[in-house]
């Protein structure tokens, strides 16, 4: 459910529309920083839906502006940090009808693989690992800054929740989890 389309973002940092000395400059390991957003909804039938926010994670990206592809994302959510904006709903989605955060206290995404869609875009596939289920997923990632020694991404994608044994209440409530994350990397 973590299309954690999050690292994929990072990985955009070196489409950039700038001269080769000045992506070269982007070359390095990043740290994915606290100050970093990851919201996800889940839509429902008639309007409304459920949106949430992760406030625990920590993840990696490794940029090669050269050759992209050899570029990498890793990323690690914590669903005990799942935050709504009540808290019966924040509680359900930590239960074992959907996240199981208990049993199943981390949800990883590794890139797979990493390609260039345009001057400050890329598109990141990797294997999403939620509740045990390991399924593929696909982010696109869209540079949206970069200052001194931090890159900042905005990533989005939409994650089916049935793969992953995370689809009560559908049909009422959307199978699609949309994620929609600004990531900022810090490099180590």
């Amino acid at each position: 459910m973590l299309k954690t389309s999050l690292t994929v973002a990072l990985l955009l940092a070196t489409t950039l529309s700038a001269r080769p000395d000045t992506l070269s400059s982007l070359r390095g390991r990043y740290l994915i920083a606290p100050s970093s957003r990851i919201v996800f909804s889940v839509a429902q039938v008639g309007g409304g839906g459920i949106a949430g926010t992760f406030s625990h994670f920590s993840g990696t990206f490794d940029l090669h502006p050269d050759d992209i592809a050899r570029s990498s994302v890793t990323l690690s959510l914590q669903p005990a940090s799942v935050k709504t904006s009540e808290p019966r709903i924040g509680n359900f989605l930590r239960s074992s009808a959907v996240f199981d955060a208990v049993d199943y206290p981390v949800i990883t995404f590794h890139s797979t693989s990493v390609r260039r869609e345009g001057d400050n875009r890329a598109v990141v596939e990797g294997s999403l690992t939620a509740r045990g289920v390991s399924h593929g997923e696909t982010f696109k990632a869209t540079l949206t800054g970069r200052q001194g020694r931090t890159v900042s991404f905005h990533v989005v994608g939409d994650i089916l929740r049935s793969p992953y044994g995370m689809d009560v209440g559908t049909p009422i409530y959307s199978n699609v989890a949309h994620f929609d994350m600004m990531l900022k990397g810090e490099r180590k």
